[in-house]
């Protein structure tokens, strides 16, 4: 190719890979839904945007090494100290009957259906046992599904990745290297645990060496972001030279190292690294599906919808519900998990190396893997992005709808605040620091957060699960301008503050910004003096006019959203909402 050409291939598969996924977010549909497509089209259309002649033969090693970032990235987000007890022993099971029975089943129907070899169809099967956090994530953050059930799906999406590329990796060689797959003789099981153990030291190392830049060295958020991708792609590298596909496991036992060793403190969101990411996933989904040609997908077309069928409608339940029995998920919670298994970007990535490797090595019916994972990967995520929602919903496992409030602060107009807010049908959480106000809230009948709650939602490499809304109204007005700020990335939703005394001479308050609650002339000290003076808080229908000498200081929607009253835009209340005053107290009758 000139280099007008390859220029023009880069930029193109650029575009495609953000277009498409800007174009998804839009639409409100899983991006992989419009990736794979567009490069399937532009690699139909097209000459210039095909991986193997923009970067030739380094092509799977640029894979093997952006999918380890991308697993690095995914380590992150798995702490340990959620999974515990059930969950772990749920998530561990999913693992080991979902790998035998994906690799069993299609193993078994591929020579039928595909008319392959067994050995063939055994790597077939080792490649569709991965799922992927990067289907998963998306489709659950869009359907929104209880805690228990979304932390069950991540983890196993996490681990099932490097596990199936380990395995595809020892597949691979045991069918390039012989006739038959060597199973039963103990080979096959000590190859996998040499594999484990370079992993594993790769990811030691990793994980020190993370320690020092970001630890010893303070590294700032640009240079530490830069330390974590070169220690992640060297890490990998380097284990995949000792023994191949074994980055994956050192990449994904570094993100975990890093996000549950104490001290590393890093950050709930990383804005460079994530977006890095997401242009990773989208590069290399463009980029493979362009390898699919048409000609290729006619003759294994009906054959992978069967194995689709069979995938969606007998294995993933059978695994499902023999993996979470005694449990103690309710039969709704079990039914969704079953119903949950997309393919992703390690099965696109792990089907483009393996198969070219054994079309290289003349094995019949190897041109068939990459066309058919294509297929599965295609149909497997549309079918669970246009059911999952509504399946969630029939199940009754999506999450309440509405806003679960953190109320932070003790004073007697701040509980009584939270008891109106709770009174309007509001999920309320609230936490103090001083025995007296904890029991006073508790003598409120208000769900009191545990002591290390705050402490947790602090944190920066915490994310506070289900609160949708903080409201800081402690009579600290510095604590609660810094909490502001440290907080606004570990919540799902807004977090808001009471406003400082305007003549205040605070070292913080003054000078931060965030949302302040109800605007400039309600601040803090005014509000305690208001309600000392006699005034209390008062929920009424949005139509019902509002008293005299009263202002309205939330709107909860109809829906149960809570709209705060702020200084930055009016809130204008519709039919069917509540809504909250601060007045005074109306005479006895």
């Amino acid at each position: 190719m000139t280099d007008d050409q390859i220029l023009l291939g880069l930029a193109l598969t650029v575009v495609l890979a953000t277009g498409s996924q800007i174009l998804a977010s839009k639409l409100r549909v899983p991006a992989l839904i419009l990736l794979l497509p567009a490069g399937f089209t532009a690699g139909a259309l097209t000459d210039v945007v095909h991986p193997d002649k923009l970067m030739g033969a380094n092509f799977s090693a640029l894979v093997s090494l952006a999918v380890a970032v991308i697993l690095y990235d995914a380590g992150l987000g798995l702490n340990l100290r959620n999974l515990t007890g059930r969950t772990r022993w749920i998530v561990g099971r999913l693992l080991l009957f979902g790998v035998l029975v994906t690799f069993l089943v299609t193993a078994a129907v591929s020579p039928a259906l595909f008319d392959m070899p067994l050995r063939v169809a055994a790597m077939l099967g080792v490649i569709l046992v991965v799922s992927g956090p990067t289907v998963v994530g998306p489709l659950l953050d869009f359907v929104r599904p209880n805690d228990k059930v979304r932390r069950i799906l991540i983890w196993e999406g996490t681990l099932t990745d490097p596990i199936g590329g380990i395995i595809g990796a020892l597949t691979f060689h045991a069918v390039a290297s012989s006739n038959r797959i060597d199973i039963g003789r103990g080979y096959q099981l000590g190859q996998f645990g040499i594999s484990l153990a370079v992993g594993l030291i790769g990811g030691a190392v990793g994980a020190a060496v993370l320690w020092w830049t970001l630890r010893t060295l303070r590294l700032g958020e640009t240079l530490g972001t830069l330390a974590q991708l070169a220690t992640v792609i060297a890490v990998s590298a380097g284990c995949d030279i000792v023994r191949d596909d074994t980055g994956l496991i050192a990449a994904i036992v570094t993100g975990l190292a890093v996000t549950n060793i104490r001290g590393f403190d890093m950050p709930a969101r990383r804005p460079f690294f994530e977006t890095l990411v997401q242009l990773i996933i989208g590069l290399l989904f463009v980029s493979i599906s362009t390898t699919v040609t048409p000609s290729s997908l006619v003759p294994v077309l009906l054959p992978a919808l069967a194995l689709i069928a069979i995938l969606v409608l007998v294995v993933r339940p059978l695994v499902a519900f023999a993996a979470t029995a005694h449990s103690g998920l309710t039969r709704g919670e079990r039914t969704f998990i079953g119903w949950m298994d997309p393919r992703g970007i390690v099965a696109a990535a792990t089907a483009s190396a393996f198969s070219a490797g054994l079309v290289d090595r003349g094995e019949s019916g190897a041109a068939k893997i990459l066309p058919v994972t294509f297929l599965v990967i295609v149909g497997t995520v549309l079918l669970y992005a246009l059911t999952a929602a509504p399946v969630a919903r029939r199940l009754g496992v999506v999450k309440p709808s509405g806003t679960r409030v953190l109320l932070v602060g003790g004073e007697p107009w701040v509980v009584d605040m939270g008891r109106a807010l709770r009174a309007a049908g509001l999920d309320v959480l609230m936490w103090a620091g001083l025995d007296e106000e904890r029991q006073r809230i508790k003598d409120a009948g208000i769900q009191l957060a545990r002591g290390d709650l705050l402490a947790t939602a602090t944190n920066p490499g915490a994310r506070l699960e289900g609160v949708t809304a903080v409201f800081l109204a402690t009579d600290d007005d510095d604590f609660n301008a810094l909490a502001s700020v440290v907080m606004q990335d570990n919540v799902e939703g807004p977090v808001y503050r009471v406003g400082p005394p305007h003549e205040g001479h605070g070292v913080v308050a003054p000078y931060t910004g965030g949302a302040i609650l109800f605007g400039r002339s309600l601040v803090r000290h005014a509000l305690a003096a208001r309600y000392e003076a006699g005034a209390r808080f008062l929920v009424q229908p949005a139509s019902t006019p509002v008293p005299a000498d009263h202002d309205t200081l939330f709107v909860i929607r109809a829906n149960r959203r809570l709209e705060p009253v702020t200084g930055n835009e009016p809130v204008t209340p519709r039919e069917g909402d509540s809504v909250v005053l601060l007045g005074p107290t109306p005479p006895p009758q």
